[in-house]
């Protein structure tokens, strides 16, 4: 498995074909479209434009619009089905038909203008709620709430702040003038309201009276007849209200059946938009436009017969090696190394023409991995897991890899835990002293464990270790000839080879001559004559002290970080221990279950991510950087990809 090789593509078709060779390269998913940059001096290049954003604006319009209605069917029904359930299937056809997309987009529009009415319901139905509100202190009051006064008897509607006691008002009142009557009519939190019925000749004495009491008039303009008139006409136009925001929330149920439609109408949109994005790096006159891109080389012959009935002239060419750092790059790996592509992804890519790592890591990555977990029931546990993932949801991509990734660390966990008699920890041996106090069964077989063989463990780490360093040292000597510098692989990786045998045949105390560790002393040499090649006059003493520190600190320091392998190992077996002990002193199987479970599934939960950490440290920080070249894009050609439904394999092509 290697990075494919891609091949440039230059394209020129008709203006009118434009669209359909799209949709074509679209169904097809195999070529990334790039933005030209043409040569603005150039007068050829001058006639060329970009099209116009019309189309595309309209497809995120209808976007927004598929998204609302989706939002609102969630509010007014909740969507039945677990989080691991499979995405339906359609065919391309139904995916792209014309028809079930037009109707979508009227139904959707049919489900906001709903949302709408409902909205204004609600509105109005807070409206006539605060009016209610403010009519209820004057229910008591069997008046018209209209009344003014006639010159001579005036009728005020006043309040006051609910302090003041009611019958220092009325004393108030009384004493200002005996041609005025006080008529209570109710309160709230904050102020008393009431009624001042007086002569017109006394209502300026009254109010004088009353305004040290801090009096304020009401303000009921607009209201006719008695307040419990019109809050009997409120409470009719509520019940109005209400009735018709029952019938918008059933109009809106019976919608909910279309969210499948809808969504796969979302997803047709989103194909548009990534269409109408795509043709936005064209460029195109009235006749004619250019196409530029990026295409996988094992991918052309379809593609060159895909064209074919359109009639355009295109060229597929080799990208030169100054241009690697513009290639986008697609890792080409089978069923065993993909699940990888999810740890090179998130430390990066490697960039065009370099090498592969997934195949490299691979070994190593879920070797390490089932060594710091090391235990028979929590790779189960992530073998059920990834089969589950990959047998229920059927995952493509992204999810598909971490499924992979998931079942191959658990056979991983679960072989090295087979080797080391971990099942939880102890779980088995402390269950059966607790259930048989005279039971000889003790402990699993085991080849090894972690508590009894920790130096064994730790010397294995190391050993593992210098052969992945070692390993990605060959690669990049490899690497070197193939991209014709050779020497460089001979004086920058042998030297060190050498002084690798050396410091064994010192350590087994043979292959000296006269005394003298002979082939170490060549390793030394090679690496000082290496080292200093290219450096000049006092440069060279300062190239071979540098190369000598650097190398011997870097190596021995890039080892002992193996010396985690034997860490976590060690520190999952003793945790899972601890707790399956807490479980046995309470004496009792159920309680020992308990507590055992609560505290293995902590365990697993912390190691499941903190392996997964330190194993994606050991890769990308002493591994790749012997021989990975990072900073390639990630190839992202025109396809159908979405979010609620999945094409059927069968109408889509592979690549």
């Amino acid at each position: 498995m290697a990075i494919a090789k891609m091949n440039r593509l230059r394209l020129v078709g008709l203006r009118g074909d434009q669209d359909h060779l799209l949709r074509e390269l679209q169904r097809m998913g195999c070529v990334e479209v790039s933005a030209p940059a043409p040569d603005p001096s150039d007068p050829e290049w001058a006639a060329l434009a970009r099209p116009d954003g019309q189309a595309l604006a309209a497809a995120r319009e209808h976007s927004r619009l598929l998204h609302h209605a989706l939002s609102i069917l969630n509010r007014y029904e909740k969507e039945k089905g677990g989080l691991l359930s499979p995405r339906p299937e359609v065919s391309m056809e139904q995916l792209f038909d014309d028809n079930a997309y037009a109707a979508g987009l009227k139904q959707a529009q049919t489900i906001v203008d709903l949302e709408r009415t409902a909205a204004a319901l609600r509105g109005e139905r807070g409206k006539l709620r605060a009016w209610k509100a403010a009519l209820a202190p004057w229910l008591a009051l069997d008046v018209p709430l209209e009344l003014k006064g006639d010159g001579t008897v005036s009728w005020v509607f006043a309040t006051v702040p609910s302090g003041v006691g009611v019958p220092a008002l009325e004393r108030a009142v009384t004493a200002a003038s005996d041609l005025s009557c006080l008529f209570y009519a109710g309160n709230d939190r904050e102020r008393h309201y009431f009624l001042l019925l007086c002569h017109a000749s006394a209502e300026q004495v009254c109010l004088e009276a009353m305004g040290g009491l801090g009096f304020s008039r009401a303000d009921l303009g607009g209201w006719t007849g008695t307040a419990a008139e019109n809050d009997r006409a409120l409470d009719r136009a509520l019940a109005e209200l209400e009735a018709q925001t029952a019938q918008t929330k059933e109009d809106l149920a019976v919608l909910a059946p279309r969210r499948e439609a809808l969504r796969r109408c979302a997803d047709r949109c989103a194909q548009e938009i990534a269409r109408e994005e795509t043709k936005g790096r064209l460029l195109d006159t009235e006749d004619a436009f250019f196409l530029e891109g990026w295409i996988p080389e094992r991918d052309a012959p379809a593609l060159e017969a895909a064209i074919a009935p359109f009639g355009c002239a295109y060229e597929l060419s080799d990208p030169a090696p100054e241009e690697y750092h513009q290639v986008p790059v697609r890792l080409s790996n089978g069923p065993l190394t993909r699940c990888m592509n999810l740890v090179t992804s998130m430390y990066a890519l490697p960039v065009y023409g370099s090498v592969d790592p997934n195949p490299l890591m691979a070994p190593f990555f879920l070797l390490f991995y089932g060594m710091m977990m090391a235990d028979m029931g929590y790779g189960l546990l992530m073998v059920l897991g990834g089969g589950f993932i990959l047998k229920r949801m059927k995952p493509r991509e992204g999810l598909r890899n971490f499924g992979e990734l998931l079942l191959y660390c658990g056979i991983s966990t679960f072989v090295i835990g087979a080797l080391t008699g971990g099942f939880f920890g102890d779980f088995l041996p402390q269950l059966a002293q607790l259930m048989d106090p005279n039971t000889t069964f003790t402990a699993l077989p085991a080849l090894f464990t972690p508590l009894e063989d920790t130096m064994a463990i730790l010397v294995g780490s190391l050993v593992l270790g210098f052969i992945q360093i070692v390993t990605g040292q060959a690669v990049s000597f490899v690497k070197k000839f193939q991209d014709g510098r050779g020497r460089d692989g001979i004086w920058e990786e042998l030297p060190w080879w050498v002084i690798y045998l050396g410091v064994g045949l010192v350590a087994l105390d043979v292959g000296n001559v006269a005394g003298y560790p002979v082939v170490l002393l060549l390793g030394i040499i090679l690496m000082v004559i290496g080292s200093s090649r290219n450096a000049r006059g006092f440069g060279k003493a300062g190239a071979v002290i540098g190369a000598v520190y650097s190398g011997v600190t870097g190596i021995f320091g890039d080892v002992l970080s193996y010396t985690r392998l034997m860490a976590l190992m060690l520190s999952g077996s003793i945790i899972a221990s601890v707790f399956n002990t807490l479980g046995s002193i309470t004496g009792h199987v159920i309680s020992f279950v308990v507590i055992a479970m609560a505290g293995n599934a902590l365990n697993f939960a912390l190691n499941l991510l903190g392996c997964y950490v330190h194993d994606l440290r050991l890769q990308c920080l002493e591994f790749f950087k012997t021989f990975y070249r990072d900073g390639g894009a990630p190839f992202r050609p025109l396809g159908i990809n979405t979010k609620y439904v999945d094409v059927e394999e069968e109408t889509q092509h592979v690549g």
